[in-house]
């Protein structure tokens, strides 16, 4: 769950400015040896550290060889190196076929039926994204509401950053306290606390919200389809490099490019890590 930099003055050697030379007099008199220039040592800026993304879902194309028998959550790691467990986050579409249901993989009863994956023709990815950005349309009218009047809030990914680059200037302790005292999010945990439940605005997208009610649908809707993470079917993997907004909208650019190139009857499986 982001970043800050140098000074100019330091990288460009001595402030000092040349003296210029005097005409030569008749008398030519010894030249005074110059007085020695004091230097202050200048110590080196810590590289900054990009903190580890969050990866709670990751999106798979699987490979054509690999039959939907061997798609169990123990077998995940051998096949694909990841450890975790098949998630229904997919939707299929409407009205699937009894013998299209044995192409599904852990398809459940529902409308929509959710499931954790299947070829990308019967996944209602569309509905998925639309319903998504609903969604996120109502939390935003939430959160509008529940920071009304506060000032905007510095994003946890930066006070991450300062502590991971720095972490004897500004401890965990001393980020996470920052953090929260900060008033929009005093405002956003209160009403969390007053009102818990899955549809509140959360803390932890509170850059997400700030960047305004479009984008946070936009964000909400590429994210239902894409999650956190893809792993492509040549064994790509794509992800953000940290939880910053940039970065997440940088995978969620390269995701969605990806399946826009994939063939109808490509499979796809979510995985929640």
């Amino acid at each position: 769950m982001s970043t800050v930099n140098g000074t100019p003055l330091t990288r460009h050697g001595s402030r000092v400015p040349a003296i210029p030379t005097r005409p030569a007099s008749a008398k030519a008199t010894p030249a005074a040896a110059p007085r020695p220039v004091r230097t202050r040592a200048t110590t080196s800026a810590r590289p900054t550290v990009t903190p580890a993304p969050t990866i709670a879902t990751m999106i798979i194309c699987l490979p054509d060889a690999l039959s939907a028998q061997a798609l169990t959550s123990h077998q995940l790691d051998t096949h694909f190196n990841v450890t975790g467990t098949l998630a229904p986050v997919f939707w299929a579409v409407a009205q699937l076929r009894v013998w299209q249901r044995q192409q599904m993989i852990g398809l459940r009863k529902g409308r929509p039926a959710p499931c954790a994956g299947g070829p990308v023709r019967l996944l209602d990815l569309h509905g998925m994204r639309h319903a998504a950005a609903v969604g996120a349309g109502i939390r935003y009218q939430i959160w509008q509401q529940v920071v009304h009047g506060t000032r905007a809030a510095t994003p946890w990914p930066v006070f991450e950053t300062r502590h991971l680059t720095d972490p004897d200037r500004y401890p965990l302790d001393t980020v996470i306290a920052e953090f929260h005292a900060q008033p929009r999010v005093h405002a956003m945990r209160l009403h969390a606390a007053a009102a818990p439940g899955p549809v509140q605005p959360c803390v932890g997208e509170l850059e997400m919200y700030q960047a305004g009610q479009m984008a946070y649908q936009h964000y909400r809707a590429a994210s239902a389809v894409a999650g956190d993470a893809m792993l492509t079917a040549d064994g790509r993997k794509l992800a953000p490099a940290s939880d910053a907004l940039a970065h997440r909208i940088t995978y969620l650019e390269q995701a969605l490019a990806h399946l826009d190139t994939l063939d109808p009857d490509q499979r796809l499986l979510a995985v929640a890590l």
